[in-house]
């Protein structure tokens, strides 16, 4: 497999408030990775880097060998990267299901559009609202509507900003055996460690202090109380049982 993105010791910040803190992340074709964090660490900021979005301020982003600045962002560029919001209403903007998977396939001026449409939403099981407002729908619903619409003009990225934020217990489960069968680079944001868990071997761990504190085995990674700790990734909660105190760790979802 080839390193094909890479951010080289990577500044970011929202006016004068550090979002991203010398951040070094290298990942390889069709590799899997969690982003795990708590809200505010930079995790969807590194997202829209890896997007074209947003700029480092210092440091490069690296795709496919070349750096990849404002100036050179082209539709080609665009064409290789899919990213999922958190919140599906932020992304929809079409009257229909249909007209919203099909945006995309226009844009990058694919042809047999209906068909590509068609097979997309019967893989993804949506095909009945094709003709309904993406509005109408549940936020799982809408997630894969919005999950639908990037996968079918096949990114070499697939970027996913806590993906299962808007799914129910069912849809959450049909998302993880999706991811399980896909085989493409994936880089998925989330705070959630059960989620995490299932879904990659690869773990990098982001801190209060914007900064990577851990980039290894997942595995490991659940035995590691101290870094799970120091990301505020688990608390330690005391309480009581009658007339005995005492505390557990308890995962953040």
């Amino acid at each position: 497999m080839n390193e094909f993105v890479n951010i080289e010791n990577g500044y970011f910040y929202y006016e004068d408030n550090l979002a991203l803190n010398d951040i070094n992340l290298k990942i390889k074709e069709n590799e899997k990775l969690v982003l795990l964090g708590n809200n505010g660490s930079g995790k969807s900021t590194i997202l829209r880097i890896l997007a074209g979005l947003y700029f480092l301020k210092k440091g490069e982003y690296i795709f496919e060998e070349k750096v990849i600045k404002k100036r050179n962002i082209d539709l080609k560029f665009r064409k290789n990267i899919g990213i999922l919001f958190q919140n599906p209403d932020s992304m929809i903007f079409n009257p229909t299901v249909f007209d919203e998977i099909a945006f995309s396939l226009k844009e990058f001026g694919f042809d047999n559009i209906e068909d590509r449409v068609l097979e997309i939403a019967k893989k993804f099981g949506i095909e009945k609202y094709l003709k309904k407002s993406p509005l109408e729908l549940s936020g799982g619903e809408k997630q894969k509507v919005m999950l639908s619409a990037i996968m079918v003009y096949e990114p070499k990225i697939l970027l996913l900003d806590e993906p299962t934020a808007a799914m129910d217990p069912k849809t959450t489960g049909w998302f993880i055996d999706f991811m399980y069968e896909l085989n493409q680079t994936v880089i998925i944001a989330t705070h959630d460690l059960s989620l995490a868990y299932e879904l990659s071997d690869r773990a990098v761990v982001m801190n209060e202090e914007h900064k990577i504190i851990y980039d290894n085995d997942m595995e490991e990674l659940m035995k590691n109380l101290d870094i799970l700790l120091k990301a505020n990734l688990i608390h330690n909660h005391k309480h009581k049982h009658k007339n005995f105190a005492h505390s557990h760790y308890h995962l953040h979802f």
